[in-house]
């Protein structure tokens, strides 16, 4: 592999579309983006406008390639990584979208999803994951029910429908394949982890056809080629953003804990072989190279960054002057108010899908954007704790993401795991990630520069808080259930 060859990666996310070029030491020589919009048309309805994504990942991947002038042509090869539960459906013959692009977030269909529940353990063995409204399975449906548009183009046998991702290398590519990989797959709840395809029985129970659904390739394939600026550039994974994130710092590590922060949480603990899942926590596959299959156990905190931004902007708040007060807010809060995360919904171990969001105790609105980002810790540290349930407790946390940049946060999050706390220099984790699976994982893929490390400081009041929060989160689901 020549040494001046430079990889492409198009990170596809729920504000930005980012695209990065590396060079094969890791270092990044384009960072380009491009602002999503969102649309909430009704409450608990998230979507995008499926022509608007495919412009700003064209916009933002033409800005990179130009970017790098005449090293354009030493860009070997590209990938893609996408938010995994997002849906879309389209026609395979024209290309044009039937559907908006509804996000992992929108719950419209949930109602309809509850009536599973009776067949969660099965459903669960299968996918890894549970039925709930953020996978795309519900949102297909809705479809199917809902739009005019997408009956019509099945009755024409012209219908493809599944993860955003697929729509995207419809698209993008010369090629227009109808194609999946594993990690996109699997958040429909009708892809089957253990034979890696989609799942006849789970089709028949929620009466759904195969034949929309893009054919399952592995994360590593010949997709097909970008053509940018008069390049041809093939691309060759395709994944979930936290599925590349784990990646990002080089081959995952069983004894480590992987955080990424953004409109979401998630934490990961990796594992080769399957040997059991979790009553209450995910199990998905993170990449399918040939025969090599990397599991992991996974928690979901829904609100994390949108929290955040739903909280400014119900206190009135300025999101860039938050952004710039948040550090000393977290360090001057004493007793900031507990607040009750159920924004988008709870996720693991919890599973409520409608838990109303509310602070307990006073305080001023500053007070209470540090309860919000506290929330996130808390809810964090509850999966960390259900994952030691099944192993042993990590030897370090790795931890990525926007929100992973606050000092207090991570400090915060160390206190009170006991765990120590790495966060890399270049923590846009889903690029890095994926320019790493495109190198082909060398064991010299090094950080560039030295990262922080947060250490475990005894902090009595912030456990008291924790504490407290938990009853408080334990009593109000008890009260809702009732």
């Amino acid at each position: 592999m020549p040494a001046n060859d430079l990889f492409l990666t198009i990170d596809q996310g729920g504000h930005t579309s980012r695209s990065l070029i590396f060079n094969r030491q890791g270092e990044v020589l384009a960072h380009e983006s491009e602002k999503v919009s969102t649309d909430n048309p009704k409450e608990g309805w998230v979507e995008h406008d499926p022509e608007k994504m495919v412009l700003s990942v064209e916009r933002a991947t033409k800005k990179a390639v130009d970017a790098v002038g005449d090293r354009a042509k030493d860009i070997l090869a590209a990938g893609l990584s996408t938010q995994r539960s997002n849906i879309t459906c389209w026609d395979n013959k024209t290309g044009k979208a039937l559907s908006p692009i509804i996000s992992w977030r929108d719950r419209r269909a949930a109602p309809w999803i509850e009536r599973f529940l009776r067949h969660e353990a099965a459903i669960h063995q299968k996918t890894g994951l549970f039925p709930t409204a953020h996978y795309g399975v519900s949102k297909l449906r809705w479809c199917f029910e809902n739009l005019s548009a997408v009956k019509k183009a099945y009755a024409d046998d012209c219908l493809s429908w599944g993860p955003m991702a697929s729509f995207l290398l419809f698209r993008m590519l010369d090629q227009h394949p109808l194609l999946v990989d594993p990690a996109n797959a699997s958040r429909t709840l009708l892809w089957n982890f253990h034979s890696l395809n989609w799942d006849k029985e789970l089709l028949n129970l929620f009466k759904l056809p195969e034949q929309p659904l893009p054919r399952s390739v592995p994360t590593r394939y010949c997709f097909g080629d970008i053509n940018v600026s008069g390049k041809k550039i093939p691309l060759q994974i395709v994944t979930g953003d936290q599925s590349a994130a784990l990646f990002a710092y080089g081959r995952p590590n069983p004894e480590t804990a992987y955080i990424n922060i953004g409109t979401g949480a998630f934490v990961q603990r990796p594992f080769k072989e399957y040997t059991g899942g979790s009553s209450k926590l995910l199990t998905s596959i993170v990449l399918q190279n040939g025969n090599e299959l990397t599991y992991v156990l996974e928690g979901t905190v829904n609100g994390a960054g949108s929290a955040l931004a739903k909280v400014e902007e119900e206190l009135g708040l300025d999101p860039v002057e938050t952004k710039q007060q948040l550090p000393e807010w977290l360090k001057n809060a004493k007793s900031p108010p507990l607040f009750l995360n159920g924004v988008s919904g709870l996720g693991t171990p919890f599973w409520i899908p409608d838990f109303k969001s509310q602070f307990v105790g006073n305080g001023k609105n500053w007070e209470k954007i540090v309860g919000v980002i506290e929330s996130i810790v808390f809810l964090l540290c509850v999966n960390i704790d259900e994952m030691q349930k099944l192993s042993s407790p990590p030897e370090k946390i790795l931890i990525s993401g926007g929100l992973s940049a606050l000092n207090g946060l991570c400090q915060k999050l160390t206190d009170l795991s006991g765990i120590p706390i790495y966060r890399p220099v270049e923590y846009e984790a889903t690029s890095v990630g994926t320019a790493y699976l495109l190198r082909g994982q060398p064991n010299e893929w090094q950080e560039t520069k030295q990262g922080v490390w947060f250490k475990p400081i005894h902090k009595p009041e912030l456990e008291k808080r924790f504490k407290q929060w938990l009853n408080l989160m334990n009593n109000a689901i008890l009260e809702q259930n009732r």
